[in-house]
């Protein structure tokens, strides 16, 4: 009958080729099925309606997803991108206003720059906004048809009417272990921010003086090339502080894999950074000779002061990261056993 071909049709074109021929004859044996003899059009018509929408029918079929980011994946895409497009928007900009504060700026050059920075920050945001969404995308596009199996499960999973038993599915997060967006979110702008300045500590840290026509960049604090010398170790933090805040976004608490991981990274971290800053190279002479005839010091003790000042401000932030992720979840555990007990 023309109303069963039609939609058959509509299946058909949207179904996979290899095995196209034997769904439409299954789906048409049971339309059959689902029909009296001598059907009337109202009865054929009342069946299809009763099968539904046939590109719903045809999905149901597809071995490969017909959307982009589907549901298991998309409110995690979106977080994903309400994260990183500031953070590498402020990337972009504090890389652009580096490259423009070195050196004098009088009056004139200063309205210069900052049209420069403005005109060029236009662009510059655009730019990473697309390319945030362009490689994100990709990136969800490409998890969503390798993961392709658990995401048919939650889909037909999703189709099931909502039971109050399934919430028997659903983990427990205690208040004390839970690890808020706001959380990863700062975790992410402060790898950003950290790395961007690491990157371009010439042109951003130190001597700057107010001569009366304008702001002088006098000289840099830091060794660039000294810097930049230990570079794969710089990044291989960098990758793990990343990995790290993508492991919190996922888990979204506190567990024992998150804070042994986080105590290596720490740890991890401590050893390169003390590693550098114990540099007898890092910092420039004639910053440390600057800040010696500031204050009237030997040289000599404002290196040392400086190296071991940062060094264990850093160590101590360090350690107390570690700390307080051991201490969140260690009150999370305890909270959740109190919990188990009550209920038994």
């Amino acid at each position: 009958m023309k109303w069963i071909d039609v939609y058959l049709q509509e299946v058909e074109r949207r179904l996979p080729e290899k095995n196209r021929e034997d769904i439409l004859l299954e789906i048409r044996s049971t339309i059959e099925d689902m029909l009296p003899e001598n059907s009337t059009e109202e009865e054929v018509k009342g069946v299809l309606q009763e099968l539904g929408d046939p590109v719903k029918l045809a999905q149901g079929y597809s071995e490969k997803p017909m959307h982009l980011i589907g549901p298991r994946y998309y409110d995690t895409y979106i977080s994903l991108i309400k994260m990183i497009l500031p953070i590498a928007i402020t990337i972009s900009l504090i890389t652009l206003v580096a490259e423009n504060i070195i050196g004098s700026v009088d009056e004139g050059s200063l309205i210069m720059m900052i049209l420069a920075i403005v005109g060029e920050g236009v662009w510059r945001v655009i730019s990473v906004g697309v390319q945030v969404f362009f490689w994100i995308t990709i990136i969800f596009a490409l998890i969503e048809r390798v993961d392709l199996g658990i995401d048919d499960e939650d889909l037909r999973s999703q189709r099931k009417k909502w039971r109050a038993e399934d919430l028997k599915k659903v983990a427990h997060v205690p208040k004390k272990r839970a690890i808020s967006q706001w959380e990863v979110y700062g975790a992410f702008l402060w790898t950003a921010i950290w790395g961007t300045v690491y990157f371009h500590a010439d042109q951003l840290l130190g001597i700057y003086e107010n001569q009366g026509a304008g702001l002088t960049f006098v000289t840099p604090a830091l060794n660039q090339d000294t810097l930049l010398s230990y570079w794969p170790g710089v990044v291989l933090v960098i990758g793990l502080e990343i990995a790290l805040s993508l492991y919190k976004l996922l888990k979204k608490e506190w567990t024992k894999g998150l804070v042994w991981f986080n105590t290596v990274q720490e740890f991890l971290s401590i050893g390169i950074f003390v590693w550098i800053i114990t540099n007898e190279r890092l910092f420039q002479p004639a910053f440390i000779n600057y800040i010696a005839d500031l204050f009237g010091v030997n040289a000599a003790q404002v290196e040392s002061g400086l190296t071991w000042r940062i060094a264990a401000i850093f160590i101590i932030f360090a350690v107390w990261n570690i700390i307080d992720g051991w201490v969140k979840y260690k009150k999370g555990t305890k909270k959740t056993k109190v919990s188990h007990e009550l209920v038994k």
